[in-house]
């Protein structure tokens, strides 16, 4: 079984090199990637070598108290490398002072001492400089670009991978950067917060260290495992948390042990339904689901009698909302009145009403939707935006929603310039599912609203991709409906939510261009109603005119499905988890995206 830090890298290594080449074309740009699918939230190794003034150098025996350590490969012979020392130079002496160190690795085994040094001097840096000549440190890394850096937190926990920031790539060069990756990432990180941007790809010299060897480190619960759970399990698994139980210590691991091997095994946990080709990237920024590596060296550390290691090489604590998510809301309303929720057996969908009173339009930079009932009675809320009246118009659910609630992900938070619109006088319509836990109890569910303070250049949609003349007939296991859409003009989009009730099986959207060619854009074979999921993209990605959008899903309405509740109805369209729906939203917004 697979026990050692080799694998760790070969992961990581095996899933960045999916992005060397991420932009087609001529010029290539940092794209955003899946932090977690590339090495953010890891242990890093204790980087040791000799630097090129002959001096012995240790990460861990480095002196010195920082917060923060960037180790960023270069290269003599990179021309990004070249450009990019003086950028790496400036940081190292601008964030000396808040804690902020900085290391250099030269991976190129034909770079010459005599360049690196003539180089150190043109530009003043005075970090470690490490000729890395077999490449083995930078493979443990998983380094495969010149110009890749990594931010670690005091623990050596990667908090960040990829560019500098946007000002080089392929083919181009700017004045100016007009992102700058690393710099926001430390501020963020100096700030208590997650880095916004976790992962980039790094446009540079492609590195290929497939066959460097590295320092093989067993695997324990302090230096390993107890970071795979605080990236992947800890959102829901804590105190406050939608998880019925906590998986916060290695005692707690142990308690579950059994039922962590088999939704591990099983792919349950985390929750994440979307699947990829073989050899494709991820191209969801929120995907949460666990690499192979990793899901191998949880189960062998089980087998292995869980080795606890040593407590300095523990993570920081992660530090969460103790209120709202999206900082102090601007607003906050909440439904007309409590809900009481039975101890046992289901309860059907709530659909409640909220009026606004607003007496202008809104756009909303940022909105988070917060029961009040007590974590994991509340299975998904869904809030749709409505117009006056007092009537709930028919179909309102098919026009996408403004706001979405399951266990893990409350709050949507858009970028500047970026915002949702709500109509002057609008109201809300909320989709509540409540799970009876053994316990009756009440909710009287909140939504916070920050408001842009300017009209925003985009607008951020929803719509659904809906087909409701659903007729699934009794015992039907493998029925299949589907909806298009044309597109009349140019979209953005922005990721996916599909929705189904119990019966739903599996879905699938898909894009046909207009020059014939077919794009999966989301693939969920089993999907799962306990798990309202939104997809979203780490790029958006641009639809031309005459794009053909295609939601395909399947349903299963026989006694092989456990969770239907009457094989031998005939089941159509209806609100209640009774009935079905075929539902693929879309997040979007028209035209393209503006210049970064």
């Amino acid at each position: 079984m697979p026990t050692k830090y080799t694998l760790l890298a070969v992961a990581v290594l095996v899933a960045c090199s999916k992005f060397a080449h991420a932009a087609e074309g001529v010029q290539e740009t940092p794209l955003k990637i899946a932090p977690l699918q590339n090495g953010v939230g890891r242990l890093a190794p204790d980087v040791a070598g000799t630097g090129i003034d002959g001096k012995a150098f240790q990460l861990s025996k480095w002196p010195g108290d920082r917060k923060l350590t960037i180790i960023a490969a270069t290269s003599t012979s990179c021309p990004l490398c070249k450009k990019y020392l003086p950028t790496l130079a400036d940081l190292e002496k601008t964030l000396a002072a808040k804690g902020v160190g900085l290391v250099l690795l030269n991976p190129i085994a034909t770079d010459k001492l005599e360049d690196m040094a003539t180089a150190v001097k043109a530009t003043g840096v005075r970090a470690p400089y490490l000729h890395d000549k077999d490449g083995s440190i930078a493979r443990s890394l998983g380094f495969t670009s010149s110009t890749e850096v990594v931010l670690l937190d005091s623990k050596r926990t990667v908090i960040y991978r990829g560019a500098v920031d946007d000002q080089y790539g392929l083919g181009y060069s700017a004045d100016a950067p007009k992102r700058n990756f690393l710099r926001d990432a430390i501020a963020n990180h100096l700030d208590g917060k997650l880095p916004a941007i976790q992962a980039t790809s790094a446009p540079g010299c492609v590195l290929d260290l497939a066959s460097a060897k590295v320092v093989e480190t067993p695997v324990t619960y302090h230096n390993r495992i107890s970071r795979i759970v605080q990236s992947h399990c800890l959102d829901c698994h804590r105190k406050g948390g939608g998880a019925p139980f906590e998986l916060g210590t290695r005692d707690d691991l142990l308690a579950h042990k059994g039922m962590i091997k088999k939704v591990v095994a099983k792919a349950t946990m985390p929750p994440w339904g979307a699947v990829l080709a073989k050899g494709e990237h991820s191209p969801f920024v929120n995907d949460r689901s666990l690499p192979e590596v990793d899901k191998a060296v949880l189960l062998a550390w089980f087998e292995a009698n869980a080795p606890v290691g040593e407590p300095v090489e523990a993570p920081l604590p992660r530090s969460y909302p103790k209120d709202w998510a999206i900082g102090k809301p601007d607003l906050v309303l909440q439904i007309p009145k409590a809900i009481a929720i039975k101890a046992t057996g289901t309860m059907a969908y709530q659909r409640v009403v909220v009026d606004t009173n607003f007496d202008e339009d809104k756009w909303i930079q940022a909105i988070e939707v917060r029961p009040t009932a007590k974590a994991g009675v509340v299975h998904h809320i869904l809030a749709f935006p409505i117009g006056p009246g007092k009537d709930v118009p028919r179909g309102a659910e098919a026009g996408g929603h403004v706001a979405a609630y399951v266990p893990g992900n409350t709050a949507q938070i858009y970028p500047t310039g970026y915002a949702k619109k709500l109509s002057k006088g609008g109201r809300l319509l909320l989709q509540i599912h409540y799970t009876p836990n053994g316990t009756a109890t009440e909710d009287r569910t909140e939504i916070g609203f920050v408001f842009s303070k300017d009209v925003p250049h985009t607008e951020v949609k929803v719509f659904g991709l809906a087909n409701p003349r659903l007729n699934i007939a009794p015992g039907e296991s493998n029925y299949e409906k589907v909806a298009e859409l044309k597109l009349p003009f140019d979209a953005t989009l922005l990721g996916f939510a599909p929705h189904m009730h119990v019966r739903g099986k599996a879905c699938k959207y898909e894009a046909t261009f207009p020059d014939g060619k077919t794009r999966v854009l989301l693939d969920v074979p089993h999907y799962d109603f306990n798990w309202q999921v939104q997809y979203e993209l780490a790029e958006p990605l641009v639809l031309p005119r005459g794009t053909t959008l295609k939601y395909t899903a399947w349903y299963d309405n026989s006694t092989a499905n456990p969770a239907n509740p009457d094989p031998k109805a005939t089941v159509k369209w209806g609100p209640q988890t009774s009935d079905e729906m075929m539902l693929g939203y879309v997040g979007y917004f028209l035209g393209k995206p503006k210049a970064k």
